[in-house]
């Protein structure tokens, strides 16, 4: 048995006049990814220079304002890259570049020395704060760790004197989480002042759950405590960076947002140490399914996921919330079937609301395709397998047909697993276009009649097996004269029961597509028959065929 008693619960705060959960999300925060810093460092085969040069080009596309792009004082590669960055002048006017530091005066040194030449920049800071660490990792008081934050700041102003471009100031207690939010505030409070922010020279403070340590509501009631005891709220960039320990970061991010954070710090896919860091694709495009503007663009997950992948040398997971493979795709029967239906409405409606059952956002809008919403196995029902006829083929099934095909296509799944829907198409033309036995149409002629009751004459040359046969007969129609010739040839006994027919394709090229449903007199088996020809009657007569030879086909 578990041993749970081994652990317990960290309690931080309790907050009883909380706000966030009456609001909601109405605006994109202010996006700093940190997929070349924290994501970087987490691989186990870090980027190259030209590596991280194209994920640095991927961010800029999609619409990031601010980067952080590395380590700089940490290794010659971060060092490298930001020179690269600078030289060849690769960063936009618009996009702000972020780096990491500890407060360490060789290292701040080193830092700048990188910058050179940068008009603008965001210096990140950060030192240790929780309990844990201050007692196993530095055996130092309360005191003192706030003096290394107070230390570093004033390290980074003394260096921002001689630097010709802006610098804003970061500051992360790192370890937030599992520091009292009394003393987080002190601290940051500390690190507000000895920077002389004000509302125009403001200070990002960032707090970070570095290690995920309770629910998301946890994590936004400590948000919103800090956010409204602040000494200077208005001189403050409220940010925050949620890692995935517990498997909820996106929840303590959007939360965390309610709570009065104006940033957030993540990854591409969620890409950082251990289990991660908060999906910066999941919020937005969450806020996105809303009808909120997540400011990104990502109008191509596809491509998104293909520099990813390459750079970061990870697969990103077929159950991804918008960039699985799989999650734009349904194999059950009745979600094949309310997809079906609601992608009818939605385009019959025409009202621009996409409002489609099982997928909450239209996977075109993300540069997915429809080709792979449904597809089947062994799960599967009669509606995923008209939805593959309809959308892959053209063929819309009569209603009534779609449960006779999909127990034929259902049979050959439970015992191969999931078939593609060209296999499916195969399946059809041998059950219904491709039958010639025991009834082969070798020639046959349609021609009107004046003066008598039957207006259509129909004559034909069958092979029955391997036969020649002559059938003529008259009727009010092609079908009433098929069905006449041949129940006169003796040879089948059967009654027409439904007759629908459609456009196969457009234009000039278009062929017609023919649905019969007979039934044998005999014994009261029914079932469908199916023509296709550029011919209306054609189709028609093909379609009896069909039927009959299915009919027949086992005497």
């Amino acid at each position: 048995m578990l041993n749970y008693k081994k652990y317990k619960r960290f309690q931080t705060i309790k907050l009883k006049e909380r706000t966030w959960p009456n609001k909601e999300i109405e605006k994109a925060p202010i996006w700093c990814s940190v997929d070349l810093r924290d994501g970087n460092q987490s691989l186990v085969n870090p980027m190259t220079v030209e590596e991280k040069l194209d994920m640095f080009n991927l961010l800029v596309k999609l619409g990031f304002k601010e980067i952080e792009i590395g380590f700089p004082s940490a290794s010659h590669i971060e060092y490298d890259f930001l020179r690269k960055l600078i030289e060849e002048e690769l960063i936009p006017e618009d996009v702000t570049v972020q780096v990491l530091t500890q407060a360490r005066p060789h290292l701040i040194a080193r830092t700048f020395e990188c910058l050179q030449g940068l008009n603008k920049a965001i210096v990140h800071i950060y030192n240790s704060t929780s309990i844990l660490q201050r007692d196993v990792v530095f055996n130092m008081s309360k005191e003192d760790i706030k003096q290394i934050a107070i230390e570093g700041t004033r390290l980074v102003k003394q260096y921002v004197k001689d630097f010709e471009g802006e610098i804003i100031l970061e500051y992360s207690p790192e370890s937030f989480t599992g520091t009292e939010v009394e003393y987080a505030l002190e601290v940051c409070n500390a690190v507000v002042d000895e920077w002389d922010a004000t509302p125009e020279n403001k200070v990002i403070i960032n707090l970070p759950s570095t290690v995920e340590m309770d629910t998301p509501n946890v994590y936004a009631d400590q948000i919103e405590w800090m956010s409204n005891n602040f000494k200077k709220r208005d001189s403050i960039i409220l940010s925050v960076h949620p890692h995935n320990d517990r498997g909820t970061a996106v929840a303590s991010a959007e939360l965390a947002m309610l709570a009065g954070a104006d940033r957030v710090e993540g990854t591409l896919f969620g890409n950082g140490e251990r289990t991660g860091n908060v999906d910066i694709l999941n919020i937005a495009y969450n806020m996105f399914s809303q009808g909120v503007n997540p400011e990104l663009n990502l109008e191509n997950i596809v491509e998104i996921t293909d520099v990813y992948e390459r750079c970061c040398k990870i697969p990103v997971h077929i159950r991804h919330p918008y960039a699985g493979e799989l999650v734009f795709t349904a194999f059950s029967g009745s979600h094949q079937d309310a997809i079906n239906k609601g992608m009818k409405k939605y385009e019959e409606r025409q009202t621009g609301i996409w409002e489609v059952p099982y997928l909450p956002v239209d996977p075109r809008d993300l540069g997915r395709e429809y080709e792979a919403l449904v597809r089947i196995n062994s799960q599967s029902g009669k509606g995923g397998v008209a939805f593959v006829m309809e959308h892959y083929f053209g063929f819309k099934l009569p209603k009534a047909m779609h449960k006779e095909f999909a127990d034929i296509i259902q049979g050959i799944s439970e015992k191969t697993g999931e078939i593609v829907p060209q296999l499916i198409m195969d399946k059809f033309k041998e059950e219904y276009l491709d039958r010639k036995k025991p009834f082969e149409l070798v020639k046959c002629r349609v021609s009107d009649i004046q003066d008598s009751d039957n207006n259509t004459r129909i004559d034909l040359q069958l092979e029955y097996n391997g036969d020649t046969l002559t059938l003529q007969a008259e009727g009010n129609g092609p079908i009433d004269s098929l069905k006449k010739a041949l129940i006169e040839s003796k040879l089948v006994s059967t009654t027409i029961l439904d007759y629908t027919e459609h456009a196969l394709g457009k234009g000039s090229e278009a062929k017609a597509a023919s649905y019969v449903k007979i039934k044998r007199t005999d014994n009261q088996v029914e079932t469908f028959g199916v023509g296709v020809d550029s011919n209306i009657t054609l189709a028609s007569i093909k379609a009896v065929f069909s039927a009959i030879n299915r009919l027949y086909s086992v005497e």
